[in-house]
């Protein structure tokens, strides 16, 4: 399969930083068949009118923010529209100091459609609906303006709708009239970015904003209206939930535990439509008894593990999926993977050097070295990349090399250094512990 220069080199930086990188998923995924496989029946549900929600459970550094992307590029190809942030000490699901409306403007900047997967998608979805407006005008023989008050009619039926509704008119007149500062101005609304109601009345003529209060009734709006502009349906990504758990107030995480339980209530019962939730964490944010999701008494019922899901047998139909470990065998086909990016096809590294690598990390890590193969990887990559920066190099004085080096206390993301007195690219941040980095 042939891979694209900015692909590759998406792949490449991002797997030595430790993080997860948005493009070319597909040329490093392995294992996470039957995960992979329960995520895309949620998708077309989703694309059919119903609804879903997961919590994708996983230590850090095993996979979930690699997963909750190869996800996201799943939904996209259905169809959908992806809205995407991580939670963070300023952006939480509910607040009330503005937490929750930054959290929403972060996934407004990241929303993603097939044709914009970086991000940045608003207003093309907007347009798109304009687009669908006219067509249906030319169709019908009547004016574009009676589409779009027939087609926004029943959003004004929902919680916040009327003013939404007001929005889009309003963009819709500006489209009409070439007015670039009403269209802009439409947008700042749609993304939250109006901080009073004050300064959204004198752009817009509008009452309300979208702020703490309204944020997941507005998500149900953008759904609804996703649908109308064309697409199949939204997708909300929510990942490091940790951050809930790192709360120091008990209100303040009670409060964010509630609105979770509303949204997976509105989900199980049948009360959303065309819309998902995809949300990662850390299995102490979700089974820690004191302030975890298991905390709170409803959430704990609601999420609790099939108890005859016993002895190697696995339940994956329910909220909660857990990613299981790679094996050794899936890691050898990543590394596999990570090699045919890195070097290519004409002259990379044997198979034997990565049995040698994998028995070195077995040797010095232990079974962690598969189970959060986050580390691994980037250390291989390191190693990759000296091989390539230094020609000549063999690749068994590296491994040989960092033993003696590992032997010695340090860290294995010093592979950088193996043999080559920091002359590689980045060898002065070599020292630094990967594990601080959360994918």
């Amino acid at each position: 399969m042939s891979i694209k220069r900015r692909e590759r080199d998406a792949i490449v930086q991002s797997l030595r930083a430790g993080v997860v990188p948005k493009l070319g998923l597909q040329h490093i995924q392995v294992g996470r068949v039957r995960e992979i496989e329960e995520l895309v029946k949620d998708m077309e549900r989703i694309a059919d009118g119903g609804s879903a929600i997961r919590f994708i459970i996983g230590e850090y550094g095993s996979g979930k923010t690699f997963f909750l992307n190869l996800i996201r590029l799943i939904a996209l190809e259905k169809g959908l529209v992806v809205m995407s942030a991580d939670l963070a000490p300023d952006r939480r699901i509910h607040a009330t100091g503005g937490q929750a409306r930054s959290l929403f403007a972060e996934m407004s900047r990241n929303f993603s459609t097939r044709t914009k997967p970086d991000g940045g998608a608003l207003p093309s979805i907007v347009e798109r609906f304009i687009g669908h407006a006219e067509q249906t005008a030319s169709k019908e023989d009547t004016s574009v303006a009676n589409v779009v008050r027939k087609q926004l009619a029943h959003f004004q039926e929902m919680t916040g709708g009327f003013d939404f509704a007001e929005v889009i008119k309003k963009y819709w007149d500006g489209h009409e009239t070439g007015n670039e500062d009403l269209k802009a101005a439409s947008l700042r609304w749609l993304r939250a970015e109006y901080a009073t109601r004050t300064d959204a009345k004198n752009a817009l003529g509008v009452r309300t904003i979208i702020d703490d209060a309204n944020v997941y009734d507005m998500i149900k709006l953008m759904s609804a209206f996703s649908v109308a502009a064309g697409y199949k349906g939204l997708l909300v990504s929510l990942d490091e939930l940790v951050n809930l758990f790192k709360l120091t107030s008990s209100q303040a995480r009670n409060a964010n535990y509630e609105q979770i339980l509303r949204i997976l209530n509105d989900v199980l019962q049948g009360s959303a439509s065309h819309l998902g939730f995809l949300l990662g964490g850390t299995p102490e944010f979700l089974m820690n008894t004191r302030r975890g999701l298991y905390s709170y008494e409803a959430l704990q019922s609601r999420l609790a593990e099939n108890t005859f899901a016993t002895g190697g047998l696995v339940d994956l139909s329910g909220p909660v999926i857990k990613l299981a470990n790679l094996t050794p065998e899936d890691l050898f086909v990543l590394l596999r993977n990570v090699r045919l990016v890195v070097q290519g096809e004409d002259n990379p590294i044997p198979d034997r050097a990565l049995e040698a690598f994998m028995a070195h990390c077995s040797d010095r890590i232990g079974e962690a070295y598969f189970r959060t193969p986050r580390n691994t990887v980037t250390a291989f990559v390191n190693m990759l990349s000296v091989l390539e920066q230094n020609p000549g190099t063999q690749w068994e004085d590296l491994i040989e090399e960092v033993t003696i080096a590992t032997d010695s206390g340090d860290d294995l993301s010093d592979i950088t250094d193996a043999g080559t007195s920091g002359t590689a690219t980045g060898a002065e941040d070599s020292s630094d512990d990967l594990s601080s980095f959360k994918l």
